[in-house]
């Protein structure tokens, strides 16, 4: 059975190795804070279409999909009290989403409303992962700098959120699990979901931080990979339908001017220096470093 677990970034940067730069940096740290909040509102919102294609059946996943909708309200008002305290930004976040392009990636036909199941199942679970990963990672950094009245609080916020999304990760396991064991034909659609799902979440997840030159063919290859999870038939037309988005992000292109003005705006003299070299780096923890600088 294919496990479903998150990756680092690229295979070289770890959730830690990212968040104890983001800590050390108020305004990036900021604009973290605020992508987390606005992920689990919208999880709400997804959740919630989700109880309603499904319409009331089966019974016991209405019910347990109910309480993830609490869960992660009630997760996106403390985030929001958070950010709100400090006098920050609750906005949508500027540039590239995780949650809208993981729900990009996920776009195509099921018929069968049981794979429908399966594959909400399966996405949801390791989209959980990779938060706990994240919140997890970000305590242990914010327990690392300087414990001013400001990291406590953001800390205690994040330490009160993580068991509720620990608790939604061994739920899917289960779920997942149980339809596993009706049969081979049900573990072998399991174990394909997963497999799928695992793509989509790297793809989803490395679209979101990666803005470095050479970005859209990473996606390329990313969106090949998802491609290679799929049947045989069904890929030619997921293909067709992601690349133009893939390779030609207008999120993408305003992120990077956005980025290439403050840089300049900051620093002219850095910005020839360090920003540019860093810019055209393939080596994400030199560049990591280099940032760290800048």
């Amino acid at each position: 059975m294919t496990v479903a677990y998150p990756r680092k970034f690229r295979g070289q940067l770890s959730a830690e190795d990212i968040l104890d730069n983001v800590v050390r940096q108020r305004e990036i740290h900021m604009k973290t804070l605020n992508r987390y909040r606005f992920s689990e509102q919208r999880s709400c919102k997804d959740l919630t279409g989700l109880i309603e294609f499904l319409n009331g059946k089966p019974r016991d996943l209405i019910q347990d999909l109910s309480h993830h909708v609490a869960d992660e309200a009630r997760h996106a008002a403390w985030l929001t009290d958070l950010l709100y305290d400090l006098g920050e930004e609750i906005g949508t976040p500027d540039g590239t989403l995780y949650i809208d392009e993981f729900s990009r990636l996920s776009k195509y036909p099921i018929s069968d409303p049981e794979d429908f199941v399966i594959d909400a199942l399966a996405g949801i679970n390791v989209a959980e992962k990779r938060g706990c990963e994240y919140f997890a990672a970000h305590i242990r950094s914010l327990k690392k700098v300087e414990q001013t009245p400001e990291n406590v609080k953001i800390r205690e916020t994040i330490e009160k959120i993580l068991p509720e999304e620990a608790a939604h990760v061994r739920w899917g396991n289960r779920k997942l699990a149980e339809i596993s064991k009706k049969s081979e034909a049900h573990h072998a659609k399991v174990d394909a979901a997963k497999r799928k799902y695992v793509a989509i979440e790297q793809a989803a997840f490395e679209s979101e931080m990666d803005v470095l030159a050479g970005a859209e063919v990473r996606r390329l290859e990313n969106l090949l990979k998802i491609a290679d999870t799929l049947p045989l038939w069904e890929r030619p037309q997921y293909l067709l339908d992601q690349l133009p988005e893939t390779l030609f992000s207008a999120e993408l292109q305003k992120t990077r001017i956005d980025l290439f003005q403050k840089a300049w705006a900051k620093d002219p003299s850095a910005f020839v220096e360090k920003f540019i070299p860093m810019f055209f780096n393939s080596n994400l923890k030199d560049a990591a470093n280099k940032a760290k600088t800048y």
